[in-house]
């Protein structure tokens, strides 16, 4: 069925009377807009990359960014505000922060270390009585030593601690020497101990020892050369210089030991002066005993036969040597 009348004639659009007006005034504007984009290409917008006209007259005031092998752009590898990597509290600079000094080395310096008596010297009484001259006097080449109530022997203890001792030494780079290591059948006699000393020239030399005094005599005591001038004996020379050597090391003992001087001798300073023994007597080198306690001491004992003691005495003997060598 079709209707043609005018009730169902097909509908027509109302038009609006602004609408002819609106299209005269964009079309009015837009050549106006193309021409504002215009300028602003040629101009360059704020903050972009600065190109403008003239790429290449750009590029050489300010560098292109770099590009991957794909040639697309990559981010710099800093901001240009960023500080430099020296001023950066991060900055990793290993000349910045001074290493800790090494330990002084001892490197060129000689030290003699003489452990008294020897293991095996109760195996030959004949040749360790033999007498020697030792300047002022004659002397039994030497002697077996002391020992503690429970057989622990001077000659053990003093091997084990001059062991420990060398150890200390060499890790600073001196040269050490000792006059018997366990190794021979008896001795040295006192005069060949202090000869190794001298022909060793070394540059401190120390005898380590430990007393056999009475029971409630407790300490240590640090025995110093007198001055003699008699037949082969003639220590002027290094009277001075082995006072020196005894006073550091009695200093470095007690500190690292905490055990305190002598009760028995030497007036409470651990230091005592004698002219009677040979390896001190014939002594070319600066050189000292050294009487690290009293083994017929039960309180003594007890630190004597104690290898973390002895590992200290060790410990500060060594360092009394070092500050000595170093002046």
């Amino acid at each position: 069925m079709s209707y043609t009348g005018p009730e169902f004639a097909p509908h027509q659009p109302r038009r609006s009377p602004l609408r002819r007006p609106l299209t005269v005034a964009l079309a009015a504007l837009v050549p106006g807009a193309l021409l504002g984009w215009g300028v602003y290409a040629a101009v360059g917008a704020p903050g972009g990359d600065g190109g403008g006209t003239d790429r290449a007259a750009a590029g050489a005031a300010s560098p292109a960014p770099a590009t991957t092998p794909a040639g697309t752009a990559t981010r710099p590898a800093s901001h240009p505000s960023s500080p430099p990597a020296s001023a950066r509290d991060d900055a990793k600079d290993p000349a910045a922060t001074p290493a800790a000094p090494a330990p002084a080395s001892l490197k060129g310096k000689v030290v003699v270390i003489d452990p008294g008596h020897n293991p095996a010297n109760f195996q030959h009484p004949t040749e360790i009585n033999r007498k020697v001259d030792v300047g002022t006097h004659w002397k039994e080449c030497d002697t077996t030593g002391t020992a503690t109530n429970a057989g622990y022997t001077e000659a053990r203890f003093t091997l084990d601690v001059a062991h420990r001792l060398r150890d200390l030494l060499q890790e600073r780079g001196a040269t050490v020497k000792l006059t018997q290591d366990g190794d021979r059948e008896y001795g040295p006699c006192v005069d060949e101990r202090a000869r190794i000393g001298n022909e060793a020239r070394a540059d401190a030399a120390i005898s380590i020892h430990a007393d056999g005094s009475a029971a409630g005599n407790r300490g240590f005591h640090v025995i110093l050369p007198g001055a003699v001038h008699q037949g082969a004996a003639d220590t002027r020379a290094i009277v001075a210089p082995s006072a020196g050597l005894g006073k550091r090391v009695a200093d470095g003992f007690g500190r690292e030991t905490g055990t305190a001087p002598a009760n028995y001798l030497g007036g409470g300073t651990g230091l005592v002066t004698r002219t009677d023994l040979g390896g001190l007597n014939l002594s070319t080198v600066p050189k000292v005993f050294l009487e690290c306690g009293n083994m017929r001491d039960a309180q003594d004992e007890a630190l004597l036969t104690d290898g973390a003691w002895r590992q200290k005495a060790a410990q500060g003997i060594s360092e009394g040597i070092v500050s000595f060598l170093r002046g």
